[in-house]
């Protein structure tokens, strides 16, 4: 299963739209996860003509967003528990306090930082995709490409 991965869209702010390379990237994923700070509605619309979006909200969500969308969620992939956030932690604390939202995972998935990461911190791995509209905390946007079989393996892709 191939998954695309994608937080921090930030549209219209950062960007009027997503930018075309977002699509190309993700022409032929089975899901995208969106891991916060959509800002506008239609970005999840657009990416649902791609394939089914699984979202949570994030901290720059407007109220429209957050009744809509959880705070956080956990997701069944294949034989892996995955916990999708957001995030509003410092950088340097971020991992460690999303660590403590969810229980018994192999995967969390988040946002909130703009920079990406993919590795295991302790006895989870942590996959941030970056963000492709706002690069404020990393040298280039981004987006993240996850593939489910036997094991996780994940690849952040330049946009």
């Amino acid at each position: 299963m191939k998954i695309g991965i994608i937080s921090d869209t930030h549209v219209p702010g950062a960007a009027p739209s997503l930018p075309p390379a977002v699509f190309e990237i993700f022409k032929d994923v089975d899901l995208i996860l969106h891991a916060g700070d959509i800002v506008e509605l239609s970005v999840l619309d657009e990416l649902r003509a791609i394939a089914p979006v699984e979202a949570v909200a994030g901290n720059m969500d407007g109220p429209d967003l957050q009744t809509r969308l959880p705070r956080k969620k956990v997701l069944t992939l294949g034989r892996f528990t995955v916990g999708l956030i957001h995030g509003k932690y410092r950088i340097d604390v971020q991992k460690e306090m999303i660590r403590k939202e969810f229980d018994d995972v192999d995967l969390i998935v988040y946002g909130h930082s703009h920079t990406p990461f993919w590795g295991r911190v302790g006895d989870v791995l942590f996959l941030n995709p970056g963000s492709p509209t706002d690069n404020r905390y990393a040298p280039y946007h981004s987006v993240a490409v996850l593939t489910v079989g036997d094991s996780l393996t994940a690849e952040i892709v330049r946009v």
